[in-house]
């Protein structure tokens, strides 16, 4: 089956504080994504896969470096999230190390990277973070959101905080 082939992460900045589960607030941050297939007019083909603790937005196709993505054999055209019908989006974490905004960022109330002041994160604080992605992106309802191990969990956490915005 094809490759959805070469693929560039983007990114998008968000100025707007993410008030975190902790009682803490990210006062802005990046995620870095990408994206596999075409939105349809009516902005009802999307779907959101989460990854699991230590993978990435990274999800199919061949990055920039030659790595093949975490679930390359289920993304692309003919296979089982078909790129030929189905707007595929992989998000990174808040905190994670692969780019979206972690401890490795700089603290803009120090000036200084997070390190171990980064704030705790919950999976209730990713969903709500890829929920405000997916505003941006002008997706009022996801075709179906899914994911292993730890995605999964974010999966049913969008389930249970936005039902209304998943289609599956």
């Amino acid at each position: 089956m094809a490759s959805v082939g070469h693929v560039s992460p983007q990114s998008m900045h968000f100025a707007e504080p993410l008030a975190l589960q902790s009682g803490a607030t990210l006062a802005s941050y990046d995620l870095v994504y990408e994206t596999y297939g075409t939105l349809n007019a009516s902005r009802t083909n999307a779907v959101l896969v989460c990854h699991a603790l230590n993978a990435s937005h990274h999800v199919a196709g061949v990055d920039e470096n030659g790595a093949t993505g975490w679930w390359d054999n289920l993304v692309g055209p003919g296979k089982p999230l078909d790129t030929e019908r189905f707007f595929v989006i992989g998000v990174n974490n808040p905190g994670s190390c692969f780019g979206s905004t972690g401890p490795m960022h700089t603290n803009p109330s120090t000036g200084k990277p997070y390190g171990a002041d980064f704030p705790v994160i919950t999976v209730e604080d990713w969903v709500d973070a890829q929920a405000r992605l997916i505003d941006r992106l002008g997706i009022t309802q996801l075709a179906a959101v899914l994911g292993g191990s730890l995605g999964g969990m974010q999966a049913l956490a969008w389930s249970t905080l936005y039902p209304g915005r998943l289609a599956h």
